[in-house]
């Protein structure tokens, strides 16, 4: 019994010691970088409003920063010591994000669920496993009349965006999405990806053909702002914008000029905004680059909230299509507005995402649910 007990205590020791072992080197060995933002913003005194349960909105302004899991928006909080704009929306839920046939999605995969609530493959844009298209929640708001709208910090022609507007079995079909922009009466889009309707090996020059169809076509976002009505596609970019501080406010200036546009029609709009380059942060395991465009996305959101409550029938939601680089934060100091991220993969993960809402119909995105349940909700209430 003496010898059982002496034998039980030292495997105890060896595995107390070895796992003491292991937390210290995890805790040494984790890659991690800090970031304190120059960038950082005033989160203005807003007059939020309770709406009552049963009433729907006019519009809908959704915003998606691509990547963004909890980590990321609490290093957004800590850049900017402590607030966000984000924080004023008090109803919260979680959302499930894997794909048809991966546990871990993409960005076309997760932004056609959101976009047509159908879990489909990684890699196919507005369209189900089997190549069918899908109808998408802007495409169903220009049938009930209601001006649409796209921006984003990346491509306009980029998965995102792309899986709200177009129907294809690759995102990686750069000219034919841009090509099916041509397909619907979207009122306002802001983004790069000028190559992909210009340059082009069908020939056709889509600027043109945007033109014929009434679009002022501009690149310049001082000329962009002037724009109050019409038709308006902005390709600020042959590509992608530039990253975080380098684009200046384009986000939240897009965001601003997009809202004017789409205002004028008394039916009512619906228009998505991207965050695009959260992700591409997530992806370097770069911890200024995601607290930089996290502040970025933020200012957007707080234009979206002060458009909602002036105008007092508008929802304002905001989620993510996946988390990218599996973001935490082991580190940090509110009040120097010091940021120390550290990562465990390169690529997406499959954790769950947030989702913010403010305005008629926010209490439908509590709890947690599929993707594709946003959809649902969202064509719900742009039915009413």
């Amino acid at each position: 019994m003496k010898k059982y007990l002496i034998a039980v205590v030292a495997l105890l020791s060896v595995s107390i010691s070895g796992k003491a072992q292991y937390m210290k080197n995890d805790i040494v060995e984790a890659p991690m970088n800090s970031h304190i933002s120059k960038n950082t913003h005033k989160v203005e005194a807003l007059q939020v409003q309770k709406h009552k349960n049963n009433k729907t909105p006019k519009n809908i302004i959704f915003l998606i920063g691509d990547g963004m899991g909890v980590a990321q928006v609490f290093a957004g909080i800590t850049a900017n010591n402590g607030s966000l704009y984000l924080d004023y929306m008090k109803h919260i839920g979680f959302s499930k994000t894997q794909s048809s046939n991966n546990y871990v999605t993409d960005s076309a995969a997760g932004g056609t669920a959101l976009s047509c609530g159908k879990k489909t493959k990684n890699g196919m844009i507005g369209m189900t496993p089997d190549s069918v298209p899908v109808k998408t929640i802007l495409e169903i708001a220009e049938e009930l009349e209601k001006s649409t709208g796209l921006v984003s910090t990346s491509a306009i022609t980029h998965a995102t965006p792309a899986s709200f507007i177009a129907h294809q079995p690759s995102r990686n079909l750069y000219e034919n999405i841009a090509a099916d922009f041509l397909k619907t009466d979207i009122e306002v889009f802001i983004g790069g990806g000028l190559h992909h309707f210009d340059n082009r090996k069908d020939g056709r020059i889509l600027t043109n053909e945007l033109k014929d169809k009434g679009y002022k076509v501009l690149r310049d976002m001082d000329e962009i702002k002037k724009v109050k009505r019409g038709k308006l596609a902005g390709l600020t970019a042959d590509v992608h914008n530039p990253t975080y501080p380098q684009r200046g406010e384009l986000l939240p200036e897009a965001t601003k000029v997009a809202l004017n546009i789409l205002d004028n029609n008394r039916k009512g709009f619906f228009v998505m905004i991207e965050g695009s380059q959260i992700d591409w942060g997530g992806h370097a395991n770069n911890t200024a680059y995601i607290s930089e465009e996290m502040l970025d996305f933020d200012r957007s959101i707080g234009e979206a909230l002060k458009f909602a409550i002036e105008d007092k029938n508008t929802l304002v939601l905001v989620t993510a299509d996946h988390e990218t680089g599996g973001l935490t934060l082991p580190a940090g100091n509110m009040a120097k507005g010091e940021v120390k991220g550290a990562y465990t993969t390169g690529h997406h993960t499959a954790i769950m995402v947030p989702v913010f809402a403010y305005g008629p119909g926010a209490e439908k995105f509590m709890g947690i649910y599929e993707n594709t349940e946003i959809f649902n909700k969202l064509e719900e209430l742009i039915k009413k």
